[in-house]
């Protein structure tokens, strides 16, 4: 176990091995120092962390196609660049299709571009890809969502019932002749 105290790892003795080894790399800091909170403790580590647009446009495109009624994502263009992508076996399908994020400091701004599935009521499903994009976003990235806007581009039709194939023998032919 490593313990901080003013912010420096206290190491065992030397000729001292310590207790659990694995748990020595596995965690850096299993209680703060007493009288110093874990978030002031991050607060004297220096350093940046920087979350790319294509990070927040895969998390937002994920919680966007986990609602119910959401076919697809991306608009006519994305689908049929995609849907040639897969055809001809070039890289897998992008989690971000259809998803712009505007990242300014600690605030974004995401539009989300979707197909609805046929019998679902718009608005609704609208409105909750809203919330949820907003709440998965600033749950898993900690960034405030300043706005969510949701385009609905097109309504998937059902697929069509394919005809059931007549039951019967396999051996039956038809002879001309």
């Amino acid at each position: 176990m490593t313990v901080f105290t003013d912010g420096v790892p206290e190491v065992p003795a030397q000729g001292q091995a310590p207790a659990q080894a694995e748990e020595q790399v596995n965690v850096l800091v299993t209680e703060p120092p007493p009288g110093l909170a874990p978030a002031q403790l991050a607060a004297q580590v220096k350093g940046r962390i920087d979350i790319e647009d294509e990070v927040v446009e895969k998390v937002a495109g994920l919680a966007a196609i986990e609602v119910e009624g959401v076919a697809d994502l991306g608009g006519d263009v994305a689908r049929a660049v995609e849907s040639v992508r897969e055809r001809i076996g070039i890289g897998h399908r992008r989690g971000d299709q259809g998803v712009k994020a505007r990242i300014d400091g600690r605030e974004v701004s995401i539009e989300v571009t979707i197909v609805i599935e046929y019998g679902h009521v718009v608005m609704d499903v609208a409105r909750q890809v809203k919330t949820n994009v907003a709440i998965q976003t600033n749950r898993m990235l900690g960034l405030r969502v300043v706005e969510v806007n949701v385009i609905v581009d097109d309504v998937r039709m059902p697929a069509a019932a394919r005809p059931a194939e007549p039951a019967g023998d396999d051996d039956q032919r038809l002879t001309i002749g």
